[in-house]
């Protein structure tokens, strides 16, 4: 789903916001989805977000957003996922045995709380919800919120090794900011990236390098992730 492809939430009792935590918030494209949705009146929403190591903020803004758009939270959730930031995992900081067989249990029981939820409050009316508080907790809460021109700066800029790239349109598909376009060969907007580094870490000819890093310190653990996910 992008901005571009706006869901009708006039068919569903319930809706849920999910995304990844970036650096300390949630991704500035998911702002742009909210904000297109149209008002609700006391729609209940979950939230759920995954990170590698600290969510920071992410769950208490993302609650503000579709609080903002009139949607009641009646719960959140934080689940830990591997590393996807390059220089961290180069670093040997994966997070590869995320998420742990703990946080899976707690991501079952919050599914089963919801599913309770959901199934038991039919006859309810959208006035009776409570609108939960979300808890982050005290580290969380003192994480600050950093600088997009950080993530970029410690990574350098990006360039594509012209003998790898197949022009295959990964990147230019998975960016959520349309900073890539594909004309005799691949192009970045600078002005319009966000340093999320879904091209580095997504592009499966490793193509995409920075001055920096190249090679190395992409996101290989995906495929783990989902296997012990679906375990």
């Amino acid at each position: 789903l992008t901005y571009k492809e706006m869901p009708d939430l006039s068919h569903y009792d319930f809706a849920g916001f999910a995304t990844y935590t970036d650096w300390g918030d949630p991704p500035l494209f998911v702002k742009l989805v909210i904000d297109k949705l149209p008002m609700q009146k006391g729609k209940p929403a979950f939230l759920f977000n995954t990170c590698a190591a600290l969510s920071g903020k992410t769950l208490k803004t993302l609650k503000t957003w579709v609080n903002q758009k009139g949607f009641k939270v009646v719960s959140a959730f934080t689940l830990k996922a591997p590393e996807s930031y390059p220089p961290l995992v180069i670093k040997g900081l994966t997070g590869k045995n995320n998420p742990s067989e703990r946080d899976m249990i707690r991501l079952i029981n919050f599914i089963n709380e919801l599913s309770s939820f959901f199934s038991s409050s039919g006859h309810r009316g959208l006035g009776d919800l409570k609108d939960t508080n979300v808890k982050i907790g005290i580290i969380n809460t003192l994480s600050p919120r950093y600088s997009r021109n950080k993530s970029k700066l410690q990574m350098g800029n990006k360039y594509v090794d012209q003998g790898l790239c197949t022009q295959c349109g990964v990147c230019f598909r998975g960016c959520p900011n349309e900073a890539i376009s594909i004309n005799s060969g691949v192009n970045f907007d600078e002005d319009k990236c966000y340093g999320c580094w879904s091209c580095f870490n997504h592009c499966p000819q490793k193509a995409i390098y920075t001055e920096k890093i190249k090679g190395i310190g992409q996101y290989s653990i995906l495929e783990n992730y989902s296997q012990k996910l679906m375990s």
